[in-house]
């Protein structure tokens, strides 16, 4: 059966460009991540499960020896800590219903396309979910409680003190988040509705920084030096900062794919797929502020 007008549209090159015009509703902690294509199924990885190299103390490594040191004195012993770790990449693939031929050629709407455009967003959120819980979830990361009742609480909750605390934890450990090397918060649109709230109606400040460089990032606005990211795919009552580039690695086994599948006479399937996995490289990179809802 040939291609009819709309069918085009979801084929061969255009069906990439189709994908990545989507992408920046869905995949956006995946964009926060160091990319890496690998042709094998089995990852091993190296996660730095230290700041600085050990022994070592929030302003550098400890002992008298570094600071004022004898003569004929020999040096302080230090090295780093990592951790060997194997992982294994995950299929995330999914797959339409026949959609019959009639329905094709004479649907008022683009059956096809609306039906590709919402499996390979189904994906790509499958995806960043998995890449949100291999960086909150892991071991050595850093966690602080909310102040008080949390964020939901105009009268109790302080954000702003939340996110402070957070970037100051993990400067302790090494990692600078600052003007020029921005960090990224990862929340929930329930945690982006109480900082708003916070911000604007309880301190009456000005709706902080937004650009078009931001939105390109996926973020929504900008403050403390850290880019705003709200998905649904990050957990509420809590709140995640990053560092793009540093936290994390995913590893592209397969890249994101849709395909069509013809059954002439009768109709196609659409069908889309992606394969990878996300390492935490350096854990102590990433903070979480829990207990941010009531």
């Amino acid at each position: 059966m040939a291609d009819g007008t709309g069918q085009a549209d979801i084929r061969s090159i255009n069906i990439q460009k189709f994908v990545t015009g989507f992408e920046d509703e869905d995949i956006v902690f995946k964009k926060a991540c160091r990319q890496v294509t690998t042709s094998a199924r089995e990852i091993r990885w190296m996660q730095k499960t230290s700041g600085f190299v050990s022994p070592a103390t929030t302003s550098g490594i400890t002992g008298n020896l570094i600071d004022n040191a004898p003569e004929r004195a020999r040096p302080v012993i230090a090295g780093q800590t990592w951790t060997k770790n194997t992982s294994y990449v995950k299929k995330y693939i999914v797959e339409s219903e026949t959609i019959s031929m009639e329905d094709i050629r004479d649907s008022v709407v683009d059956v096809r396309a609306t039906t590709a455009r919402d499996l390979i967003r189904a994906v790509s959120s499958r995806v960043d979910a998995s890449i949100y819980d291999v960086i909150t979830d892991g071991a050595n990361i850093e966690t602080t409680a909310a102040v008080a009742d949390g964020w939901d609480d105009a009268a109790t909750g302080d954000p702003i003190k939340d996110l402070l605390t957070g970037i100051r934890k993990i400067r302790q450990n090494g990692y600078i988040i600052d003007a020029r090397r921005h960090g990224q918060l990862w929340i929930n649109s329930i945690e982006h509705q109480n900082l708003m709230q916070y911000l604007i109606s309880t301190k009456g400040s000005s709706i902080p920084a937004t650009s078009s460089a931001l939105l390109e990032k996926g973020a929504v606005m900008e403050i403390l030096n850290l880019d705003v990211i709200v998905s649904e795919n990050a957990t509420t009552d809590e709140a995640t900062i990053i560092i793009p580039g540093v936290t994390a690695t995913w590893y592209t086994f397969s890249p994101l794919t849709a395909v069509i599948i013809d059954d002439p006479g009768i109709g196609s399937k659409i069908r889309v797929w992606e394969e990878g996995i996300a390492t935490l490289d350096n854990p102590k990179s990433v903070h979480v502020t829990t207990d941010t809802v009531v």
